[in-house]
């Protein structure tokens, strides 16, 4: 992957800590709530450690921010919230950074813009890795749709376990306990959508 599609942990640590600063809660409350050490979301935020999946999507739940914001180099205030009855266009060559988190995990902005109350992005997962290094169910609001373009994706549920090969696509309530992982030796490239409930 291009470098320069990518930015560091460090800039992800940077963004993750001027939403937390723009949601106007302290480093120690944030960690207490993600039930972590505040050393740890230290280093996160410093870009010494980079999150999981699932770690990514409790921080931005707990500061009530869509995960797009995550893409933006913007303050939250000043992002343009596209209108939903005019046309916008995003070309190859301007697409929106990627994002890559722990586990070599990656996501991608597909939105052209900032829409409210929806998250339409791209991940892909390297050959054995996972949303969560310890392997840790996880919850978040709103609901999601995925469909795999490529290779192997596992979704475990507590109950069950559920496999998707390209082609093949998933809903289901993001409320219910989840864990994405590529158990194969095959990159696997997913598009998912996350619709948020309204506020």
């Amino acid at each position: 992957m291009d470098s320069r599609d990518s930015p560091g942990p460090e800039q992800l640590g940077a963004r993750l800590r001027e939403l937390r600063e723009q949601s106007g809660r302290s480093l120690r409350s944030l960690a207490s709530e993600l039930e972590i050490s505040a050393s740890a979301l230290s280093q996160i935020e410093r870009g010494a450690m980079q999150p999981s999946v699932n770690r990514l999507l409790a921080i931005v739940t707990a500061l009530d921010v869509p995960l797009a914001e995550v893409f933006e180099d913007r303050p939250v205030a000043a992002v343009a919230h596209a209108p939903h009855d005019r046309v916008v266009v995003t070309r190859a060559a301007a697409q929106p950074e990627r994002v890559e988190l722990g586990t070599g995990v990656v996501y991608r902005r597909l939105s052209p813009s900032h829409m409210q109350g929806v998250d339409f992005f791209e991940s892909s997962y390297p050959p054995h890795s996972s949303g969560d290094e310890q392997a840790v169910l996880h919850t978040h609001e709103g609901y999601e749709v995925g469909n795999v373009t490529q290779g192997t994706l596992t979704i475990r549920f507590a109950e069950e376990s559920v496999e998707l090969g390209p082609g093949d696509s998933i809903t289901y309530p993001s409320r219910t306990p989840h864990l994405i992982s590529n158990p194969h030796d095959e990159t696997a490239v997913a598009v998912w959508l996350i619709v948020h409930p309204e506020p």
